[in-house]
């Protein structure tokens, strides 16, 4: 898939850039940019697609997105409607590999940071008690100035080096494609599987939604994805199915049908199959924690 390139914008007196966003639609696209991107979603839940891997994000996620890696963060429906009291609160921090300078990074002192932005070009996700560290550093950068906002950033990648839970998202083997050219035909199906993801999509449709023949649709979406299209919708549904569970409000054959799965059979078959639990296992664990 070829997501947008954007422009990450920066004021003039600073070397990178940390803002708080407060709406749920921004760069609210599949887009790619050469800086680092540090974010945490103090509020707020939907989809991620970072490279070739779909996952649901919550509330309190931390996660690392390196240079040039495709990524896009979909916020529910339910952050749109206008009368919804659902709130977004982002705090995200877009930085240059060598802001600091060309050799900084080849200092023995800085060896741990340079790795961890290495294995961030698979995007990381930061979990335990480092996501709440992480969490409090972003809080403070949104109001440090001067060589504080350095330290801190810093002080931010040394933690997350540290961290012995960090889980890796997208596959060793992705490439992204990176021409800015078809952006507008990706965002369309990603938004349409989006919010139909509940029911039967056929090939027809998406081939519509993506202006091309059926046939072709298969192989363009197979050939920058390195998944066939009703496993990209089978991913979605496993993560909407998750969230469902997390939430404990319906039972178990309730929201295999919620979750737009046709049968039982082959809802516990395929939640097994990329989350590596039944769904009972998985609630159960998620209690426990």
């Amino acid at each position: 898939m070829r997501p947008q390139l954007l422009k990450v914008s920066r004021e003039p007196r600073h070397s990178f850039s940390v803002r708080q966003d407060l709406v749920p639609y921004i760069n609210n696209r599949w887009h790619y940019h050469s800086e680092v991107e540090l974010i945490h979603f103090r509020k707020g839940e939907g989809t991620q697609f970072i490279g070739d891997n779909i996952k649901r994000f919550k509330s309190g996620d931390v996660l690392l997105v390196g240079s040039n890696l495709p990524h896009y963060w979909r916020f529910d429906d339910v952050y749109f409607e206008p009368a919804s009291e659902a709130r977004a609160d982002v705090r995200v921090a877009h930085f240059g590999e060598d802001f600091w300078g060309s050799g900084f990074l080849d200092l023995p002192e800085t060896l741990n940071i340079k790795m961890i932005l290495e294995k961030a070009k698979r995007g990381l996700k930061i979990t335990g008690k480092t996501k709440t560290a992480v969490a409090d550093i972003l809080q403070r950068l949104l109001s440090a100035d001067g060589p504080t906002r350095i330290m801190l950033l810093m002080e931010a990648l040394s933690t997350i080096a540290d961290c012995r839970q960090l889980v890796s998202l997208s596959s060793i083997g992705f490439k992204p494609d990176l021409a800015e050219a078809e952006s507008d035909r990706i965002n369309a199906i990603y938004e349409f599987s989006l919010r139909h993801f509940k029911r039967n999509i056929t090939l027809e449709e998406i081939a519509a939604v993506a202006n091309v023949s059926p046939n072709s649709f298969c192989r363009y979406f197979k050939s920058r994805t390195r998944k066939t299209y009703s496993q990209f919708l089978i991913e979605i549904r496993v993560g909407y199915a998750c969230k469902l569970l997390i939430e404990n409000c319906m039972s178990v054959k309730q929201l295999c049908y919620e979750s737009g799965f046709n049968n039982f059979t082959s809802f516990h078959k395929y939640f097994k199959a990329i989350t590596g639990k039944s769904p009972l296992i998985y609630q159960k664990e998620f209690i426990l924690r």
